[in-house]
This record gives C-alpha cells, structure tokens and sequence, in this order.
C-alpha cells in the first residue's frame, strides 16, 4: 500500500513538470509576444510605438532573453517563492491576478460536482435495475439530450428562461452590490443564491454522461454469476444491489471524476463569457489574445494540477471502495 502511494504521489509530481514544459512553450508558439499584441493595440487607437521602444519593453519584461532561460526563471519563481510568475497586462503577481476567481472556479467546480453525483448516480442505479421500464426511456431521453445540447445553448436557453418567466438575469454569481467586495455572511448567502444555474448548466454534459457509465456498468454486474448465487440465498434485491453490484459499478464512475474538474474549468470557459462569470475561463481565454504567457501559463498549470490532483484523489477511492484494488495494491 504504502509503496503504491508512493509511486502515485512520485509520478504526480512529474506529470506536473511535464505540464509546465508543455504548456510553456505551446503558448510561446505563436509568432510574437506580449509586447507586439500591445503595439498592436495601441496602434490600433492611434499611439505608435517605434522600434527602439519595442526592444526596451522586451528587455524590461525579460522577453529579449531565450525561451528556456525564461522557463527555468518561472520554474524557479514557483519552486522557491510559490510564485507563478508576473502579469504583464495587470502588473501584478499571477497569483494576485487569479486568486478571487480561481477560488470562485473552486468553489463552482466542487458543487457540479455534487450535482453530478446526487443526480446521476440515483438516476444511472435506478435506470439499470428497472430497465426496459419507463424510467429507463425516461432517463435514457435525458441523457441523450444533456450530451447533445452545448453548455453554451443550455445556458443562453436559461438566461432567456429566466429573463422571460421571472424578470430576472441569471448572469454571474453575485449581485451588483456584492461584486468586488471583502468576503462577509451576505456575499457567501449571495453567492449560493446564484450558483444553481451556472452549476446545472455546466454539470448537465456530465450528469448525462455519468449516469450512462453507471447505468451500462451496473447491468453488466447485474448479469454476473454472483448475482443469481445471492438471490438464490434468498438476500433481499435492493441490498444485494447497493452491497455488491453498485460498489464495483461504481468504479468507472469514481474515475471519471478525476477528469470532470479539470473538464468543469476548461468547459466554463464559453458558458463563463455567456453568463459572465468571474471564472478563470474567461481569463485565459484573455490572456491567452494578449500572449500574457504568464498568467496563460499559470491558469494552464493549475488545470492540469487539478487533473493530476483529482486522479490522485480517485486512486484513492477506488483504493476504498473495490477490495480487488486494494490487495493489488498491497502486493505491489
């Protein structure tokens, strides 16, 4: 067990460095940097920039120096000081610049999640064991649709919705007068009052797909030999079910969930612009035109830490909830 740990948490860490050296020099592809995007748009108002000012904005913000020097500079900002490096566009700290917004994406992704698992779980076990029935067309109908349907639409059908039936925008997660202000009881209070939408609409795509997982893995327990020795015993349906076949249907579920978090941040970055939502989507998908390398870089590296962190975490679970795991494990 302990040596299984150990493995997962050394190639955690790097899994992480891979994720730095990728993402850093995929978002330096392009032709440019944060200097030309900013000639670019102050010529665009009329201001010009001549050729000697370019290279001093380049030497000022280090952009004159190679690609890896720049690298292993940032590298050693995060390793020494925690550090994820300077915004050029808002001239401050990565960490500083995201802080509000990736506790807010935070707090966005944990209760998608929630909502995922208290909705499809229930709906996928209830599926499998009546199928064939009206709920299984029922639910199997909805499935099909929260897969077909985009975020984006889900969530411009909802603001519509809204707007319409209640003379209400359901844009952001807080009220006019909450936004930008310190934390209080009323801010948390306003923030939970706004959240319902934004979390249905981005947990909609993985509900469907999570219920589809459970439902397919419990009906290919439901069949196994060991499930008709315990009814022949005489051991009650509903127990049999949540005791054997549901744990070990659960399985691909309790992966699966390693990938929705990072998949609940990249995919608010369309529904986060529609519904104006103070995520880190949106803001990369800024940086990202300003070629803020930096803060781009920043945001990427947390995207793939969650992933890295939340495969740990269902390593974890599946070391919990299958017996099979867990004497693999020991014997490694």
């Amino acid at each position: 067990m302990i040596n299984f740990l150990i493995r997962r948490t050394v190639f955690m860490f790097v899994a992480l460095w891979a994720v730095t050296l990728i993402s850093f020099f995929i978002i330096n592809l392009p032709e440019g940097d944060y200097v030309t995007a900013y000639i670019a748009q102050l010529q665009a108002t009329g201001s010009m920039v001549d050729a000697e000012e370019a290279d001093n904005l380049r030497i000022f913000y280090g952009l004159d120096q190679p690609l890896y020097i720049q690298y292993f500079k940032w590298m050693r900002e995060m390793v020494l000081y925690q550090n994820l490096g300077f915004s050029f566009e808002y001239n401050m700290p990565v960490t500083e610049v995201i802080s509000e917004r990736l506790l807010l994406t935070m707090i966005l992704a944990i209760a998608c999640i929630i909502f995922i698992w208290a909705i499809a779980i229930p709906f996928g076990i209830i599926s499998a064991v009546k199928q064939y029935s009206v709920w299984d067309y029922l639910f199997t109908f909805l499935g099909f649709v929260g897969l077909a349907i985009p975020d984006f639409m889900i969530a411009l059908i909802a603001m519509y919705l809204f707007f319409v039936w209640f003379d209400f925008s359901p844009g952001g997660l807080f009220s006019p007068e909450y936004v930008g202000v310190p934390w209080s009881w009323g801010r948390g209070k306003d923030l939970i009052d706004h959240i319902w939408i934004p979390m249905v609409v981005l947990g909609t795509a993985g509900t469907a797909s999570l219920m589809r997982i459970t439902r397919a893995n419990l009906l290919d327990e439901l069949s196994k030999p060991y499930v008709i020795t315990a009814r022949a015993k005489g051991l009650s349906e509903w127990r049999l079910i949540m005791k054997y076949p549901v744990r070990l249907a659960l399985n691909p579920a309790i992966s699966l969930t390693a990938y929705i978090l990072p998949y609940l941040i990249s995919g608010s970055i369309i529904v986060g612009v529609v519904l104006s939502l103070p995520t880190v989507g949106p803001q990369l998908v800024k940086a990202l035109v300003a070629q803020d390398m930096f803060l781009a870089g920043g945001i990427i590296l947390l995207i793939g830490f969650m992933t890295v962190v939340g495969t740990f975490i269902s390593d974890l679970l599946l070391l919990w909830v299958d017996p099979r795991i867990r004497l693999e494990a020991g014997g490694s």
